[in-house]
């Protein structure tokens, strides 16, 4: 007899834990069901080189919700926030400039560079944030469909309407980050192009675009709508990014929650245009009320469920949804952390940059972006260099350190290479680079572990190894992620959710998906 479930989720990274903790919490059986042989997803910590323990994939926290830490009480249960030193970013003629939490400190930093700059700063700083902030509540919105012309949808959206009719003002911004490139949008305020190089930065981080492609304004502002302290609100986890995905599955589980690792769902079951379970590998059957989804969208709708359940403009919709990456991540077990000439304790006032970005210059970013239109791996990629072992003494022996490498751009698939072919070329570009703002890293390297966008894809399940689950692009978000119509979390198949990354608002370790889509599910099962 097959066992049954109020609620399964497929995929027990940090939002599919996220989304049956709430549903579990809200009194339903729940069944969180992972492939691999721990719990997390893209947010885990794992020993790859013996006595090294480092984040595989995430790797900072930076968007995880505030509602999210709170609701499911997650210090509890070990989640604990190490501060990241301000953005320190070396320039390459042995200069540097740190970027601050802090408006004064990066005004003085902006005036080494223009003084028109750091006047400016405070409006830009305070003009952003408030477009921010109306964004970082349409987060917790469950997207509505405008196209619907029937009574409960038109209602729904002059709902949703009314609710922002504060904010009328803020529409003009949020357009322009919507539809700008960043280069063109931090134009319109700043003259140095070191100045705008260290803000553009962010909307080159895990996206194929380049600072002056249409669109990357807003990538800019996804990076900083964390809402916790430190530059951006960026900090590190002790115990590396697993903790946040162990501390909300055990938060989950007091409430009941079940998980099993090493389970590969193969299909869904659906009978009468509804899910009722899933199908493992090895053809165990597991029964359920609903399904909800933590898989990419093309995961889901292309392999997990039959063509023939699926609407063929959804199918369409879903097969052209855009998740080729050319995002890289290098773990290394190092020696010493990377010694950047440019930074000077004295200087700083503190022993050391934990937080890095190379990428100095506005060209800097377009030509590494440059490289990878063409089909080939950056010449001199920008990388963000972390060293959490400065804060965090768990993750390595005494005295050696983890330094987590990740940038861009390395294309998913090369043009008339392969990566068979390519890898070992490519990793000493990434030294070489490396080498060049911190001579001799690469010779304390004691073991690495690289992961282009197929390891990303065959590892974490990523497909195109997107790290967030597709293009934030105007196209694919709020009610067209993943495909117009089914922006709400639900599906063309009843009972069968979407609770990843794919949806709405994106990627980013923040839990906000997977708690968004618990409030659909259970308000659709107390009906």
């Amino acid at each position: 007899m097959a066992t049954t479930y109020d609620a399964l989720i497929i995929g027990g990274g940090h939002n599919g834990l996220t989304c049956g903790a709430y549903l579990a919490k809200g009194g339903l059986k729940v069944l969180v069901l992972e492939r691999r042989h721990l719990l997390g997803g893209a947010a885990v910590t794992e020993e790859v080189v013996p006595g090294f323990r480092w984040s595989v994939a995430s790797y900072v926290m930076s968007l995880l919700s505030p509602r999210v830490i709170n609701d499911l009480e997650l210090k509890k249960f070990g989640l604990t926030v190490l501060p990241a030193n301000d953005l320190f970013v070396p320039l390459e003629n042995g200069d540097h400039i740190f970027f601050h939490d802090d408006v004064k400190k990066t005004q003085a930093q902006f005036a080494r560079f223009s003084k028109k700059d750091a006047e400016i700063y405070p409006l830009f700083d305070q003009y952003l944030r408030e477009a921010t902030n109306v964004v970082r509540r349409i987060l917790y919105e469950t997207p509505v469909d405008p196209s619907k012309r029937d009574w409960k949808s038109i209602k729904a959206t002059a709902t949703l309407l009314w609710r922002y009719r504060d904010v009328a003002g803020q529409l003009y911004r949020i357009a322009d980050l919507m539809t700008q490139s960043v280069y063109d949008y931090l134009s319109r305020w700043f003259e140095s192009d070191i100045v705008k190089a260290t803000l553009a930065y962010y909307a080159s981080i895990g996206t194929f675009a380049g600072p002056k492609s249409p669109g990357t304004a807003y990538v800019l502002m996804h990076h900083i709508m964390g809402e916790h302290a430190g530059a951006g609100g960026w900090g590190f986890i002790r115990g590396g990014m697993g903790a946040i995905s162990n501390a909300i599955a055990e938060s989950g589980r007091r409430y009941g929650m079940e998980t099993r690792v090493n389970a590969v769902v193969e299909k869904i079951l659906v009978e009468n245009g509804r899910a009722v379970g899933v199908v493992l590998k090895g053809g165990e059957e597991i029964r359920a009320r609903a399904v909800a989804s933590n898989a990419h969208a093309k995961t889901l709708f292309l392999k997990l469920v039959d063509r023939k359940e699926l609407p063929a403009e959804f199918l369409g919709d879903i097969e052209s949804y855009r998740s080729f990456s050319t995002a890289f991540k290098i773990n290394v077990a190092a020696e010493r952390p990377p010694q950047y000439k440019a930074f000077d304790k004295a200087k700083a006032g503190f022993d050391y940059p934990t937080y890095v970005h190379l990428g100095p210059t506005i060209d800097y970013l377009e030509k590494a972006y440059d490289d990878a239109k063409y089909g080939n791996y950056s010449q001199r990629p920008f990388i963000t260099p972390v060293c959490p072992t400065i804060v965090d003494t768990t993750l390595a022996p005494p005295g050696k350190h983890v330094v987590n490498l990740f940038g861009g751009h390395a294309p998913y698939q090369l043009k008339g290479k392969d990566w068979k072919d390519e890898r070992q070329n490519f990793i000493k570009t990434v030294m070489d680079t490396m080498d060049s703002f911190a001579p001799g890293f690469s010779s304390d390297v004691i073991d690495m572990q690289v992961l282009l966008p197929p390891d990303l894809e065959e590892i974490i399940g990523l497909p195109g190894g997107h790290i967030f689950h597709g293009e934030l692009s105007p196209d694919q978000l709020f009610f067209q992620r993943p495909a117009p119509h089914y922006s709400d979390y639900r599906s063309p198949i009843q009972g069968l959710y979407q609770c990843g990354s794919s949806s709405h608002p994106g990627g980013g370790v923040s839990g906000i998906p997977g708690y968004n889509a618990a409030r659909e599910i259970l308000k659709d099962m107390r009906k």
